[in-house]
């Protein structure tokens, strides 16, 4: 085939015709040639960039990034494809840059092109502060909920609890000392015993289920630990907890919204699944960690899974801590539902 120089097209004209920034570096990190494009992009003549180390021109924040991945890839013979950083115009305004660059280890040059994305970048920048802001919103909102659930579970706990054992102490004092009821009367107090009894261990599971103290104290695994025994007695459905990651990777955030999903979980099962067994488990998978419910009931055509409300709080909390809920589930095999979560 024909090349392009014995067909008469000067490659010259298109280096200096172009739009984009080419440039031949040397692996000294100096310039040695530069297209007008270069030129009239960073506002120093050839002269000046000529004269000074190329790393002079980049920003502070991104000479070390540079530096490092010139030396291990690009210097080594790996092409690279698609690097950003900032370039420091003569004017004192920054420039994004995003390069393509190869090394020819027999001349020891490096051939480079790049493209001006900077107005891309700023839209990024802009998107990622309203995501910051609209995080922290969702942050603030949830613990302000948070903070109203363990008012409402204390004022359960310490007060109206309280209140039915002090009930229960004195209908026990009745049935122990008043001998001349009638058995009709004994048999009313008997019951009024019993309901004062499954009373205050209701309102125990209340408060727990609205908001669960030892989560702030013992941590996560301890709590769904209990929790899982707790289901395993109130629903005459075996449910069992395995953990095996380092808790202390989680913020408090996290193992609120942890709990939350794996409540809600719970409570679906208990609703639809008609299972006969739930296991819980938490699991370090390298770079992630996931948290999943497996139930063995009836299960569902997981395609055509409609959007319940539950099913939306889940993904919602998922969603507010980076995590990628999936829900996986076939007629007759049970479901899974899962909460994966870069570390």
């Amino acid at each position: 085939m024909e090349s392009l120089r014995e067909s008469g097209f000067d490659e010259s004209i298109f280096f200096e015709l172009t739009p984009d920034l080419m440039c031949i570096a040397g692996k000294d990190g100096f310039f040695r040639k530069v297209n007008p494009a270069v030129i009239k992009k960073l506002g120093y003549s050839e002269a000046e960039l000529m004269a000074r180390p190329i790393s002079s021109f980049i920003h502070s924040e991104d000479k070390m990034t540079t530096q490092h991945r010139r030396t291990t890839e690009l210097l080594r013979g790996k092409s690279l494809l698609n690097f950003q950083n900032r370039y420091i115009k003569k004017n004192g305004e920054l420039v994004w840059l995003e390069w393509t660059s190869v090394y020819n280890p027999e001349k020891e040059v490096v051939f480079a092109i790049a493209k001006d994305i900077t107005e891309r970048k700023q839209i990024e920048i802009e998107l990622e502060e309203k995501y910051k802001k609209f995080k922290s919103l969702t942050t603030h909102f949830k613990s302000s909920i948070e903070e109203d659930r363990r008012y409402l579970a204390n004022e359960l706990h310490e007060e109206l609890a309280q209140l039915a054992s002090v009930l229960k102490t004195d209908i026990e004092w009745i049935h122990a000392n008043a001998s001349a009821l009638s058995p009709t009367a004994k048999s009313r107090i008997e019951h009024t015993l019993g309901i004062s009894r499954l009373l205050i261990k209701t309102i125990r599971r209340i408060s727990f289920s609205i908001s669960p103290n030892m989560l702030e104290h013992l941590g996560l695994n301890a709590t769904l630990e209990w929790h899982s025994k707790e289901f395993s007695i109130l629903n005459g459905m075996p449910c069992s907890f395995e953990s095996a990651y380092d808790e202390t990777l989680l913020s408090n955030e996290v193992r609120i919204d942890l709990f939350r999903i794996c409540q809600e979980s719970l409570m679906n099962i208990v609703h639809h699944a008609k299972a006969g067994h739930v296991k819980i488990r938490i699991e370090d998978l390298g770079d992630q960690l996931q948290l999943s419910i497996t139930d063995d009931g009836k299960g569902f055509d997981a395609s055509r899974q409609k959007r319940r409300g539950g099913l939306i709080r889940m993904r919602e909390r998922a969603s507010s801590i980076n995590g990628q809920l999936e829900v996986r589930s076939e007629p007759g095999k049970g479901t899974t539902v899962s909460v994966r979560l870069r570390k």
